[in-house]
């Protein structure tokens, strides 16, 4: 009797360290469709006001989290490479010239997080704060913006701003998690060109939100 009391004992144990998640010292893996929607303004810096704005776009997000301790995270965010079309107009001629360019854009952040309920809960919800930086390449026009005059094309390429985050972990197996995340992040850049007959500067703001949703692995 004693020996079947302290197998199971021993079993018990056993499952009840195996059922444990974000426990300090653990690494989790995520992965999924992420979109970033741009709340994109723009502000003219030289004489002709020219409106741009930046659309939407979706990605493959990618997140990576060290647990501190049963309570503290910090998360790397990553992605591939979004892409942004860019429309422009022209308020004093009420003209809309269109998607006139493109640009790239990486924005990893890091920022720590706190999980909320205990390690072994079911889900576990979760808030962050920390840095973004953001990295704009492959700025270029498109064959609408060239029609329209645009040349010499220049965007600023790095950015740097707060970034907020939001998120829960609904366990699926000891394992396996179902994620959904936003964040919230500041993103500034600057276009410089040349166009109707001058050259012309003006700063957008992104401030983008993102959602995400995936699979996370606990290792």
């Amino acid at each position: 009797m004693k020996k079947t009391a302290l197998a199971l004992g021993m079993a018990a144990a056993l499952v009840a360290g195996a059922a444990s998640a974000h426990e300090a010292g653990s690494f989790i893996a995520r992965g999924g469709p992420i979109l970033v929607i741009a709340n994109s303004h723009s502000t003219t810096k030289t004489a002709t006001e020219i409106g741009l704005d930046v659309n939407n776009n979706a990605q493959l997000g990618l997140t990576a989290t060290y647990m501190l301790t049963d309570n503290l995270g910090v998360e790397l965010l990553g992605a591939t490479p979004f892409s942004h079309k860019i429309t422009a107009n022209i308020p004093a001629l009420n003209a809309n010239l269109g998607e006139v360019a493109k640009v790239k854009h990486l924005p990893p952040s890091l920022y720590l997080q706190y999980y909320f309920l205990d390690k072994d809960s079911g889900s576990r919800p979760y808030v962050g704060a920390g840095l973004n930086y953001t990295r704009f390449f492959s700025g270029k026009l498109t064959s609408t913006g060239e029609q329209a005059g645009i040349t010499d094309l220049q965007v600023k390429k790095h950015s740097f701003g707060p970034v907020l985050n939001a998120g829960i972990d609904i366990k699926l197996t000891d394992n396996l998690y179902l994620n959904t995340a936003m964040w919230y992040t500041h993103i500034k850049t600057t276009a410089k060109f040349s166009a109707l007959g001058g050259d012309h500067e003006v700063k957008i703001k992104l401030d983008p939100v993102i959602f995400f949703a995936g699979l996370g692995y606990r290792f």
